[in-house]
């Protein structure tokens, strides 16, 4: 999978925000020229934080539309549809900074349970913890963002899938690593 060049990514993150602009701002919609890339399939999440703070944060794990679909799916969402949240106010969109992470393709992470904390590798790595029914996801620059250690991502990760902390320790339970370009505002 080929990664986003510096302009791609500046690119992706442009698309965001108009999308934003124009769904919540009203503004009219001035079409980005881009690349053939965002034509191609990819995983990818839109962040929006405010003041340096979560205020949205929703994606596509896996690569089932064309990056420049998902952007803008993504933004979106993150803005009217995170459950965490209120949605966004157009008021609020001077303050808003766009983060727009590209994903690999998720692979199975094939140690055994005890052995998982040697596995991932923090600041490269994201997580996907699956098990019970249940499933959740953070990206890489998470456990950099609170300096946890590989232990601590993976418990937070069970959290985020609204499973006990320690259950990365369970067979039963599958864990997913990928990496991520991560792009942002100024």
């Amino acid at each position: 999978m080929d990664l986003l060049t510096a302009e791609e990514g500046a690119c992706a993150v442009r698309l965001a925000r108009s999308v934003l602009e124009q769904k919540i701002g009203g503004t009219t919609f001035s079409p980005i020229p881009l690349a053939p890339i965002f034509n191609e399939k990819r995983g990818v999440f839109v962040t929006l934080t405010r003041d340096g703070e979560l205020r949205g944060c929703i994606g596509f794990p896996y690569p089932t539309f064309p990056l420049m679909e998902a952007i803008r799916e993504a933004a979106i969402s993150a803005a009217l549809q995170d459950p965490r949240f209120p949605p966004l106010r157009a008021t609020e969109l001077p303050c808003i900074r766009v983060e727009v992470t590209v994903l690999s393709l998720p692979q199975l992470m094939t140690a055994e349970p005890a052995a998982r904390p040697g596995a991932v590798e923090i600041g490269r790595h994201g997580l996907i913890a699956r098990g019970y029914g249940r499933s959740g996801l953070l990206l890489p620059q998470v456990p950099v963002e609170w300096n946890w250690v590989s232990r601590e991502f993976l418990d937070h990760t069970c959290l985020k899938a609204g499973l006990p902390r320690g259950c990365w320790k369970e067979d039963c339970v599958e864990f997913y690593t990928f990496e991520g370009q991560i792009f942002r505002e100024e």
